[in-house]
């Protein structure tokens, strides 16, 4: 029978091996674990958590100091972000893993989907591109270059909220079908400002959350650089300190 000692030590060990499996599939997860048993077979030994551990970072993209740092200030930046707004709740970020970096999320169900949501949501995905002026004085393509990317998602919700969300200033009661796409911006000048604006106004909104949290940011990037992995109740934590500490 486990007691409750070793069910906190399989807990434990289960944690990290979590976090660094963050992007990959249940068929990914599968083929690793068969490798990792292929090979400890012929090795003649059982598997352990370290083994599973070892095989989950050598998949790691390699990264230099530099790299590893910017793309650290860039997703401490989303987690800071979604936290602080409420918009969503962290559940890890990470550096080096499956490309340059990513944090998991699970969307704040709980409100409403208003104009000031969509605003935070829009500040949340900017929030990268902007630490990354704000730290560094420059930004790496790395935000923009695909429809799935920071900049292509932050448009997108922005020309909704002037086309078919009925948030625009401009004719807001008049419905246009979502096959309006981003290439249209090119031809409609107006509509081109209007969504401009609106994502202007979402990156003023990133950049006041990071200047006014410009020390936790910078220890949250910190602590990302060096471990790989941040897990949420870390990043709570940190910032419960925070909030703790005197002005």
């Amino acid at each position: 029978m486990t007691n409750a000692t070793d069910h906190s030590s399989s807990l434990n060990g289960l944690r990290p091996l979590a976090m660094l499996a963050l992007g990959r599939t249940g068929a990914d997860i599968e083929r690793l674990v068969r490798d990792v048993r292929r090979k400890l077979r012929r090795e003649g030994r059982t598997m352990t958590w370290a083994d599973l551990e070892t095989s989950l970072r050598n998949g790691q993209a390699a990264m230099s100091d530099d790299l590893r740092w910017r793309a650290s200030v860039h997703e401490a930046g989303h987690a800071l972000a979604y936290m602080l707004t409420g918009i969503a709740e962290v559940k890890a970020a990470s550096v080096g893993l499956h490309g340059l970096g990513m944090v998991a999320t699970v969307a704040n169900s709980r409100l409403p989907q208003n104009e000031a949501w969509l605003m935070n949501t829009m500040a949340a995905l900017l929030a990268g591109r902007t630490a990354e002026v704000l730290v560094i004085g420059e930004t790496l393509a790395g935000a923009g270059g695909a429809d799935e990317s920071d900049l292509a998602r932050a448009t997108e919700m922005a020309l909704a909220a002037e086309t078919r969300l009925g948030f625009s200033c401009h004719q807001p009661l008049v419905y246009r079908s979502p096959g309006i796409t981003m290439s249209d911006l090119a031809l409609d000048r107006e509509l081109a400002d209007r969504v401009n604006t609106r994502l202007i106004a979402a990156e003023a909104i990133a950049r006041t959350l990071l200047e006014e949290h410009r020390d936790l940011h910078l220890e949250i990037a910190t602590r990302l650089s060096a471990t790989g992995v941040v897990s949420g109740d870390e990043l709570r934590a940190m910032i419960g300190n925070a909030a703790a500490r005197p002005s």
